[in-house]
């Protein structure tokens, strides 16, 4: 369970002053009344998901990791995403896990594009194309590439090195899936891109990846349970909902969320897409950002210790790193550093982020809300979707907005098509 501290957030209100308008939110949440409410479908997926198709998962997943030295994942937003950042978490980013995995179908870069295919013209390649209706353009472009260079590579078995995740039974992708006969999993109707980690869109990469997605599934079970009380007594994740729209109120429209592990940087660029996307509309919404201390303390620290005053940190700490070591003991101590020797350099990891809560606080005057998660598995993986699932569904509601719906990203497709010529 992700624990929550609100001492140092400077709250100027009483959180439990909600309690009533949480309540209702709630309820219209669980009964399906609520705004966006044909798109809940992650409230419930730990105990509703297809048990015969996640066992697929693990089986066409340990084919690949098999037969496979890269596993190219098609995809963009919350179609790799959640993915990327389940995967660097939990196995680091020098991991010597395999097959290599690279992202793909998230840009229009040529330079880039070019390079990928570059590096993989080699290697044995499986790719896993995901979209839900097969026409998202940069996804689209960048696989017609990849399925006229594993045409090339492969011949006639490219079938069975391309894997469709896309809509149960409509839209180009499907048809096309079924046209060539690649094996196929679903994206729920009830799920949008932004919660689908828990899905197949997120399941397959990660268990390609090496990673128990049975663990997964039940830090997201138990985390329904730890964060389903509509009691703010009870429910972390409510409180820190609150706490946002609290902050907001005070003049704070940008939320910081800090991290002091590098492999949990894709976490916060998931977690970005998750609240931008979510409450990033009708005028309203607090800005997501990330930073990774202690390395960005020597750029924007500056500035969040002694800039305008918009933004509050929300920090999400690791009790326990994946791994740890001792600073070693050297005689000469040129370098001054020997104060450390034989402490853990997690030990001093968490000191620097005790050190630079104290500052922003104490000296700084910015709200800090900490999040303290017991490790990097792929349980507390699961776990903390549940929690911010629960938190932004609950803290845009709050607003009066849809947390599930993405409007505004329409705007820049018709624009695009329309200087690229698409008819």
């Amino acid at each position: 369970m992700i624990q929550l501290d609100l001492n140092h957030a400077f709250l100027k209100e009483d959180v439990k002053a909600y309690q009533d308008q949480v309540r209702a939110i709630d309820e219209a949440l669980q009964n399906g009344t609520c705004k966006g409410n044909d798109f809940i479908g992650w409230l419930n997926w730990a105990n509703n998901y297809d048990k015969e198709e996640f066992s697929r998962i693990k089986e066409v997943a340990a084919k690949v990791r098999e037969n496979t030295e890269v596993f190219v994942v098609c995809g963009i937003g919350g179609s790799y995403l959640g993915a990327r950042a389940a995967i660097e978490m939990m196995n680091g980013l020098y991991g010597d896990n395999k097959p290599e995995i690279i992202y793909m179908g998230n840009t229009f870069s040529s330079t880039y594009i070019s390079q990928v295919m570059n590096h993989i013209k080699d290697k044995e390649v499986t790719v896993n194309v995901i979209s839900k209706s097969g026409t998202t353009t940069e996804t689209a472009l960048a696989f017609r590439i990849l399925k006229q260079f594993m045409e090339e590579k492969y011949g006639e078995d490219a079938k069975n090195r391309i894997i469709a995740t896309t809509d149960k039974a409509r839209g180009t992708l499907k048809a096309l899936a079924d046209k060539e006969g690649y094996e196929t999993f679903v994206i729920p109707d009830d799920i949008g891109g932004r919660f689908s980690v828990i899905t197949p869109v997120g399941l397959l990469p990660i268990a390609v990846a090496g990673i128990d997605i049975d663990a997964l599934m039940k830090g997201l079970h138990e985390g329904m349970g730890e964060y389903g009380d509509a009691d703010l007594e009870k429910n972390p994740a409510y409180r820190y909902a609150v706490a946002r729209r609290i902050l907001q109120n005070q003049g704070y429209d940008v939320e910081l969320l800090v991290n002091y592990e590098p492999q949990m940087q894709m976490v916060a660029e998931w977690w970005k897409q998750l609240f931008g996307e979510s409450e990033g509309k009708d005028g309203k919404g607090i800005l997501p950002d990330s930073v990774c201390f202690s390395t960005d303390l020597h750029s924007l620290g500056q500035f969040v210790q002694e800039g305008k005053k918009v933004l509050f940190e929300t920090n999400l700490y690791v009790e326990t790193p994946m791994i740890d070591l001792t600073f070693p003991n050297d005689e000469a101590n040129e370098d001054g550093m020997n104060y450390l020797a034989g402490k853990s350099v997690d030990w001093a990891n968490k000191m620097a982020a005790k050190g630079t809560l104290q500052a922003h606080e104490e000296t700084g005057g910015v709200p800090n809300i900490l999040l303290t998660m017991p490790g990097m598995t792929s349980y507390d993986f699961g776990n903390m979707c549940m929690f911010f699932f629960k938190a932004i569904a609950m803290t845009t509601l709050m607003n009066d907005s849809n947390p599930f719906n993405q409007p505004g990203v329409e705007v820049y497709k018709k624009n695009m098509f329309k200087l690229l010529g698409k008819e």
